[in-house]
C-alpha cells in the first residue's frame, strides 16, 4: 500500500518511508491512498494481538507479517496484563473501553509501546542507518508513553516538549523522572499549541534538516502527525465490537456508536478508519472540553483557533490546533489543494471555512459536544455513585456527551487514561476535600472507592527528576540541534 501527502496527493511512499519521516516536507500528513477492506466480523473474532497482526498487516504491507505478529505478541500480552482492548459495562447500552491498563496508564501506550518497533524496522526496510531523533510535542499522556516506548533503543534519541503547568502533577513527574540515555524532556512556556506549532516549525526548517544531515541525523515524530501512531489505534474499535458480538449486546452488522475525548483528533480518526475498513461503526461523537474548537467547526464549519485558551482539569484535551483533522478532510474533500489552502489559511490567519458539501459528508459520521469542568465533575460523581463506575476527568467529557448523544444504539465510550492519573480532580468530583500532595490523593481516592493506584503510578513518589529545564517555544529548533 502506498501513501501520499495531504498536500501533495502526487507524492507516493511506502508504510516504512511515512512512518521513519513523519511529516511531509511540506508540511502535509501522510494517509493511506486507499482503505483495506477486511472481513470485519472474523477480525471482531480474533484474540487482541492477532487481531492487531491483521490489521497491521492490511497496512503496513512491506512489513513481514510474521515480524508484525511477533511486535503484537511483545506489546499487547504482559505489559497490558491481560487487559488489552478492555470493554466494561457501565449500565445497559453504555460502556467504556478501557485503555489505561498500559505500562503509563493512558490509551497513548496501545501506539507508542508498538511504535518504535515499527520505526526501527521501517529504517531496516528502507537500508537506513542514520539517527533517529524524534521531537514530540505532548499535552500530558503521549510525553510519558512515547519515553517509555523509546528508551534506550539504539539509534533513537528522543526529546519531549511539554505545556509548562500544562499538565497534572503526575502527569509531569512521569516525564520528569524518566530513565534512559537517550531521553530528554523540557518544559514550554506556552500552551500545547505553542510545543507543537515549535515542534512542526523545526520539521519545515531547511537550514536545521542541513546541519543534522552533515551529522547523519534525521527528524522523525512520535506525535499523531506520524501514520505509526494512529495504525495501531485502530484495532481496539475491531477489539471492543467484538466483545459487545460474544456478549450478546450486538449481532454483526448492527452499527455501534463510539464518543472519543477528543483533542488532537487522532484518536476519533482511527475509528473513521476502522468503519472504512468495513467495521459496522454508527457514529463517531468528539467530545471537547471547554476549548470546544472541534465542537464548534463541526456544528458550523468554521475552524477557529483565534479564542481565549482555556487551562482545564483534562489537560491532555487542552488544545486549539488539532492536527489530524487534516488528514478528515483530504478524506472527504479528495483534494490536496483544498487542504493545503485551509491549513494556509489557519497559519495565516488562525481560521478556515470547509464549504457545506463537505461538512454534509462530515455530519454523516461526526457529532459533536462539550463539558465544562463542572458538568465533568458532575459525570465523574454521576457514574460512579449510579453505577459503581470510577472515570478520570476526560472520560468523564467523554461520558457527558454520551449521554446528550445516545439512541437505541449501544454507545462505546473510550476512556483514555487511569482516574489516579488526576487523583485530586477526581476526588474533588467526588465530594472530598483534596489534599495538595497527588500521592496524598491517590491515598485517599483508595479509601474512597476500594479502588488501587496503579504500581506505575504510586512508584513515582520520592523518584529524582532528571529534567527542569523551561524553554521558550522558539528555541525548540536549537535545543534540537544541540541534542543532536
Amino acid at each position: 500500500m502506498e501513501f501520499c501527502s495531504t498536500r501533495n496527493s502526487n507524492l507516493r511512499v511506502s508504510a516504512s518511508q511515512a512512518i521513519a519521516q513523519g511529516l511531509s516536507a511540506e508540511g502535509g500528513l501522510f494517509v493511506p491512498c486507499e482503505f483495506p477492506q477486511v472481513d470485519a466480523r472474523e477480525l471482531c473474532g480474533l484474540a487482541y494481538p492477532a487481531l492487531a497482526r491483521r490489521v497491521l498487516a492490511a497496512f503496513l504491507t512491506d512489513y513481514d507479517p510474521g515480524q508484525l505478529e511477533e511486535f503484537a505478541r511483545q506489546v499487547y500480552g504482559e505489559p497490558f496484563g491481560g487487559k488489552a482492548g478492555h470493554l466494561a459495562k457501565v449500565q445497559d447500552g453504555l460502556y467504556s473501553l478501557e485503555l489505561w491498563h498500559g505500562p503509563t496508564c493512558a490509551f497513548k501506550d496501545y501506539a507508542l509501546q508498538l511504535m518504535p518497533r515499527l520505526l526501527v524496522q521501517a529504517k531496516k526496510n528502507l537500508g537506513r542507518d542514520e539517527t533517529t531523533l524524534i521531537l514530540v510535542a505532548t499535552s500530558g499522556d503521549t510525553g510519558k508513553a512515547a519515553l517509555e516506548g523509546y528508551r534506550d533503543i539504539p539509534g533513537i534519541k528522543i526529546a519531549v516538549f511539554y505545556p509548562d503547568h500544562g499538565t497534572s502533577e503526575i502527569q509531569r513527574l512521569q516525564m520528569a523522572t524518566q530513565q534512559g540515555n537517550n531521553v530528554a524532556v523540557y518544559a514550554v512556556d506556552g500552551n500545547f499549541d505553542d510545543a507543537q506549532t515549535g515542534v512542526k516549525r523545526v520539521f519545515g526548517d531547511a537550514a536545521v534538516a542541513q546541519v543534522l544531515a552533515r551529522k547523519n541525523v534525521r527528524l522523525s515524530s512520535a506525535n499523531s502527525i506520524n501514520w505509526g501512531r494512529l495504525v495501531p489505534q485502530i484495532v481496539y474499535y475491531f477489539a471492543a465490537y467484538g466483545q459487545l458480538m460474544r456478549s450478546g449486546a450486538v449481532q454483526y452488522g448492527e452499527p455501534v456508536d463510539f464518543c472519543v475525548p477528543t483533542g488532537n483528533f487522532g484518536d476519533i480518526l482511527a475509528g473513521y478508519y476502522a468503519k472504512r475498513m468495513g467495521l459496522p461503526v454508527g457514529r463517531l461523537i468528539c467530545a471537547s472540553n471547554r476549548n470546544k474548537v472541534l465542537t464548534d467547526f463541526l456544528t458550523t464549519g468554521l475552524y477557529n483557533a483565534r479564542r481565549e485558551f482555556y487551562r482545564t482539569t483534562s489537560p491532555s484535551m487542552d488544545i486549539l490546533v488539532s492536527s489530524n483533522l487534516e488528514r478528515l478532510l483530504w478524506h472527504m474533500t479528495g483534494s490536496d489543494q483544498a487542504v493545503a489552502g485551509f491549513m494556509e489559511g489557519l497559519a495565516r490567519d488562525g481560521h478556515y471555512q470547509v464549504d457545506d458539501a463537505t461538512m454534509e459528508k462530515i455530519r454523516q459520521v461526526f457529532a459533536a459536544g462539550w463539558a465544562d469542568d463542572g458538568q465533568a465533575a458532575r459525570e465523574i460523581r454521576s457514574r460512579y455513585e449510579q453505577d459503581g463506575y470510577l472515570c478520570d476527568t476526560h472520560t468523564a467529557v467523554a461520558f457527558k456527551v454520551a449521554q446528550e448523544q445516545r439512541s437505541e444504539r449501544p454507545m462505546v465510550v473510550l476512556s483514555t487514561a487511569s482516574p489516579f492519573k488526576f487523583p485530586r480532580d477526581v476526588l474533588a468530583a467526588l465530594g472530598e476535600t483534596a489534599p495538595e500532595s497527588d500521592f496524598a490523593a491517590m491515598e485517599q481516592l483508595t479509601a474512597r472507592t476500594g479502588c488501587a493506584a496503579p504500581r506505575q503510578l504510586a512508584d513515582l513518589q520520592g523518584k529524582p527528576e532528571r529534567f527542569r529545564d523551561v524553554i521558550r517555544p522558539d528555541e525548540i529548533g536549537k535545543t534540537a540541534l544541540d541534542l543532536a
